[in-house]
């Protein structure tokens, strides 16, 4: 089954510094305040549907909901309502064509924490290197995307 999918617009950005800001070393110690958000934050990514769906989105670059809920094998429902909550903190932003809301990821830091967090559980022993779930057989979106890429 081929999914058709426009590709999104480039990042320019890929990190912190890369979106021009400080590096961690060179900042202020944060104060309540920013350890409060960072929390909040922290709280509302410490969820597996969301990091999951993070995880599509920097792979795929662009997805529709009826795509992702079948990479994550969830109702649309369910992966709609998680994308709510990862658009109003600004982590994804969509566009509409037609009927269909086209997801992306829109906070150029959210792939890289992501990154940082698979890195730290390598690190750790905590995940064997390189060992996430085994890619979905036929049907995946990303399969079909990747078997009719023009090379």
């Amino acid at each position: 089954m081929y999914i058709w999918r426009m590709e999104s617009p480039p990042r320019t950005a890929r990190g912190p510094v890369e979106a021009g800001k400080p590096p961690l070393a060179a900042r202020p110690l944060i104060g309540q305040t920013e350890a409060t958000e960072l929390t909040r934050l922290f709280k509302m990514l410490a969820n597996d549907t969301r990091l999951r769906l993070v995880h599509a989105l920097e792979r795929a670059g662009e997805l529709c909901v009826t795509d992702l809920a079948r990479e994550l094998e969830m109702a649309p429902q369910a992966v709609s309502n998680q994308l709510q909550r990862l658009t109003d903190r600004r982590i994804v932003a969509f566009r509409r064509e037609g009927s269909r809301l086209y997801y992306r990821i829109a906070d150029p830091c959210v792939p890289e924490f992501l990154d940082l967090g698979l890195c730290l559980l390598e690190e750790t022993g905590e995940l064997p290197v390189g060992k996430g779930e085994e890619p979905r057989g036929e049907g995946s979106v990303l399969e079909a995307e990747a078997s009719h890429r023009p090379e």
